[in-house]
């Protein structure tokens, strides 16, 4: 699977997807237009090691609902992140078996190099 998870109104997300050029070589998703199933939740959180590394504690939703205060457990977030596209950090770029998580220098470099091994 090649994928990138975004936000199509988001600039960090677009940001991103220019400087990576990732959408040369995976299928964009917009999260909000083409909500993540719950089959691709399940896989993304697999290749990250949990649904936490995946869970945005950024989004305005995480704190106008109280969830601070709430101890989430892993399902939480599941449910959460599926019931509402904004507790999905973003972007999230797949490549195979590789998942790059966020829009740190770090994970654009991620993405690049990954890019790179494809040519």
């Amino acid at each position: 699977m090649r994928v990138v998870f975004s936000l199509s109104t988001c600039q960090t997300c677009r940001r991103v997807l220019t400087e990576t050029k990732s959408e040369r070589v995976c299928r964009v998703q917009d999260i909000k237009s083409s909500p993540i199933t719950a089959e691709q939740l399940d896989h993304l959180a697999r290749l990250a090691g949990s649904y936490e590394a995946l869970f945005s504690k950024r989004s305005m939703k995480y704190r106008a609902w109280n969830l601070k205060e709430k101890a989430l457990t892993e399902e939480d977030m599941r449910d959460l992140m599926l019931k509402e596209y904004t507790f999905i950090k973003r972007p999230v770029v797949v490549f195979d078996d590789q998942i790059f998580i966020g829009s740190s220098v770090a994970t654009s470099a991620g993405v690049k190099k990954a890019i790179r091994k494809l040519s």
